[in-house]
C-alpha cells in the first residue's frame, strides 16, 4: 500500500490503447509481442520519447506465448526501443496491466530511474489447448523408442482419448487453491449479497447502453488508436472502436441466456459477465517534472495505490478490500471521487462491491471499520460502461483501467477518480488518480 510522495509527483504522461476485439474476431492472428508493440511504438511515435531515454520497460500479460517468455523484451525491441534499455514482464491476474504501473512508480519513489513505458496487453485469442498428460507420455514413449518393435509398441498404445485436450482458458480461470471456477465464486457473491438474475441483467444492459453513448459521443476515441489485426485479409477495415459493445443489449434478450456456471438456477450467463477480449494499453509513467521536460502535459497524477488479498472464494471483493486501505492511507473519502471504474469481471461481482461499500456490518466484520466506506453514485461507477459490454483483455485490463480514469478527470472536471479490480485468486488492486491542474 502506498500513498505516493508529494514533493515528486509521479503522473501518468500519456497514454492510449487499441480496440478491444472480442477473442476469434478481428484479432485472432495477433500474438501478444506484436500487439503490445503496436500500443507501445504508436505511443513513443506520438510522445516523441527517444526510447534510449527509457528507463525500463514494464509489461503485464497473464498468459504470453509460450516461445515469448519474456514479452516485455519481446515488445521492447518490437517497438523500437534500443536495446540498452531493460525490459521484465509481470504477472497479477487479471491486474497485470495494473501492477506494471505500479512496478513503475515505486521503482520510482526508490530512485531506481523516472522514465517508464508501460503495457498492458492479452491475446486471449491465442490461449492453447493443451495435450493431456496420458498423450503427453504416449508421444514420451514414441520419442524414446529405439528400434522398429519398440516404436511400434509405443504406437500400439495410442487411445482416442488422448485427443482429449486440456483447455488453457478454462484452467487458468480456475483457482487452485478451492477448485472454482471465477464464475462460480461470482454465485457465491449473488448468494451472500442477495442479488438477483434480473438485477444482474439489467446492470449488463446499462453497461452496454453506456458504453455505446462513449462511443458514439467519440469519448472513446479520446483513448483509441485504430488497428489492423495482423493477418488481416485484402480489403479489411481497420477496428475503430471496441467490438464487443450490443447496441440493441435488452433485458429481454438477456433473460433468454441459461445460467453458464451453475444450472438450472444459477445467476451468471455469457451475457452479465465480461467477455473474452484481445487488447493492448500503454501508457508512461514518470515525474511530472521529466513529463515538463519532454514536453508533456500529463493525463494524471497518481496519487496512491493499494493491493490487498481476501477470500478466494469472494475474490469479486478485491476492490473493497484494496480501496479501504487506499482511502485510509491517502485521506481520502468515496464522496471525494468524481467517478470509479471497477472491472466488470461479472455483474453480480460489481453489484456485490456496491452493497459492500454501502454496508456497515460489512465494513465492521472484514475492513476493521466501524463505519461504510460509502455509497457509491450509480452515475458516477463505470460512466461509459465496462468490460461487460467492451471486453477484459485480461493482461490489459488493468492499464485501461488506468487510461480510461485519467481521461474522466479532464472529462469531468473532477479532482479525484479510482480504478479498482478484482482478481482471481482473491486480491484486489486500487490506484487514486488526481488531475494535474488539482
Amino acid at each position: 500500500m502506498v500513498a505516493c510522495s508529494p514533493s515528486r509527483r509521479i503522473v501518468i504522461a500519456a497514454g492510449l490503447r487499441l480496440p478491444q476485439a472480442r477473442a476469434g474476431g478481428a484479432f485472432a492472428k495477433e500474438d501478444a509481442g506484436h500487439l503490445g508493440a503496436r500500443a507501445a511504438r504508436e505511443l513513443l511515435a506520438r510522445t516523441a520519447i527517444p526510447g534510449d531515454q527509457l528507463d525500463e520497460v514494464i509489461v503485464g500479460c497473464v498468459g504470453p506465448p509460450h516461445d515469448q517468455a519474456n514479452v516485455a523484451r519481446v515488445i521492447a525491441l518490437r517497438a523500437g526501443v534500443p536495446r540498452g534499455v531493460p525490459a521484465y514482464t509481470v504477472g497479477r491476474n487479471c491486474a497485470s496491466g495494473m501492477q506494471a504501473v505500479t512496478s513503475a512508480v515505486t521503482r520510482i519513489e526508490a530512485g531506481i530511474g523516472d522514465l517508464y513505458l508501460c503495457v498492458g496487453v492479452e491475446v486471449m485469442s491465442g490461449y492453447p489447448l493443451i495435450f493431456n498428460q496420458a498423450a503427453t507420455d504416449f508421444f514420451a514413449r514414441l520419442a524414446g523408442a529405439r528400434t522398429s518393435m519398440a516404436k511400434l509398441a509405443a504406437m500400439a498404445s495410442f487411445r482416442p482419448k488422448m485427443l482429449s485436450p486440456r483447455i488453457a482458458l478454462m484452467e487458468g480461470l480456475t483457482d487452485p487453491t478451492n477448485g472454482l471456477i471465477m464464475g462460480k465464486t461470482a454465485e457465491n457473491l449473488a448468494r451472500d449479497f442477495g442479488i438477483g438474475r434480473e438485477e444482474a441483467d439489467r446492470y449488463a444492459v446499462r453497461s452496454h447502453k453506456r458504453a455505446a453513448a462513449a462511443r458514439d459521443s467519440g469519448r472513446m476515441a479520446r483513448e483509441i488508436v485504430p488497428h489492423l489485426g495482423l493477418g488481416s485479409r485484402p480489403g479489411k477495415l481497420a477496428l475503430t472502436a471496441d467490438d464487443g459493445t450490443r447496441d440493441d443489449q435488452s433485458l429481454e434478450a438477456l433473460g433468454r441466456l441459461r445460467p453458464y456456471f451453475e444450472k438450472p438456477d444459477g445467476v451468471v450467463t455469457v451475457g452479465n459477465a465480461c467477455g473474452i477480449t484481445d487488447g493492448a494499453t500503454a501508457l508512461v509513467i514518470t515525474t511530472e517534472e521529466r513529463a515538463q521536460e519532454l514536453g508533456l502535459e500529463p493525463l494524471a497524477v497518481i496519487r496512491g495505490f493499494a493491493w490487498s488479498g481476501c477470500d478466494p472464494s469472494r475474490m469479486g471483493l478485491g476492490p473493497v478490500h484494496a480501496t479501504s486501505q487506499l482511502l485510509e492511507r491517502t485521506g481520502v473519502s468515496v464522496g471525494d471521487l468524481g467517478a470509479v471504474e471497477i472491472n466488470e469481471a461479472f455483474a453480480v461481482q460489481v453489484l456485490a462491491c456496491e452493497k459492500a461499500f454501502a454496508s456497515r456490518e460489512f465494513a465492521a466484520k472484514h475492513l476493521g471499520r466501524s463505519e461504510a466506506l460509502g455509497e457509491l453514485d450509480p452515475r458516477l461507477l463505470n460512466p461509459n460502461g465496462g468490460a461487460i459490454a467492451i471486453g477484459h483483455p485480461v493482461g490489459a485490463t488493468g492499464a485501461r483501467l488506468l487510461l480510461t480514469s485519467a481521461h474522466e478527470l479532464h472529462v469531468r472536471h473532477c479532482e479525484l477518480t479510482l480504478a479498482t479490480l478484482c482478481i482471481g485468486g482473491g486480491q484486489g488492486g486500487a490506484v487514486l488518480l488526481e488531475r494535474p491542474s488539482a
